[in-house]
């Protein structure tokens, strides 16, 4: 297994990593709005609170050169299902063309009071997954 941390991405704010690299596949924690310069949530809508946990989300994959076209399932968490198509719309403009398995579900509280959070797993091409050892 191998952690990744990417400098400009929001940095952890509990005993976990931002992604583990295991069996070919990129593990993300689940991404708040924060802002990383700040560590703060500087969005007050879905739509901007949406496009900031994508964009960092984003960040974290490219520490491996991954992007959000290597995405193969996301699970979104949202305070309030309302929101969903407004979510929606932001999360659909910014994969675009690429549709990678999702569960969405709603949630009583996120921390520190975001409206939304997503996680993710991405999947490593071939051709830059680690090689096993001759004779492994």
């Amino acid at each position: 297994m191998e952690t990744l941390h990417h400098l400009d991405a929001p940095q952890a704010i509990g005993p976990y990593a931002q992604a583990i690299v295991a069996g070919g596949f990129v593990f993300c924690s689940g991404q708040t709005p924060l802002v990383p310069a700040s560590m703060r949530i500087e969005a007050d809508t879905i739509e901007e609170q949406t496009r900031q946990v994508l964009a960092n989300l984003s960040t974290v994959l490219s520490s491996r050169s991954l992007g959000l076209a290597d995405v193969v399932k996301t699970t979104v968490f949202l305070k309030n299902f309302a929101d969903f198509n407004r979510m929606n719309a932001v999360y659909g403009s910014m994969f675009g063309a690429h549709r990678p398995a999702r569960s969405t579900v709603e949630v009583s509280r996120l921390p520190l009071d975001a409206l939304v959070e997503i996680e993710c797993i991405a999947v490593i091409p071939a051709a830059t997954a680690p090689q096993p050892a001759p004779g492994h």
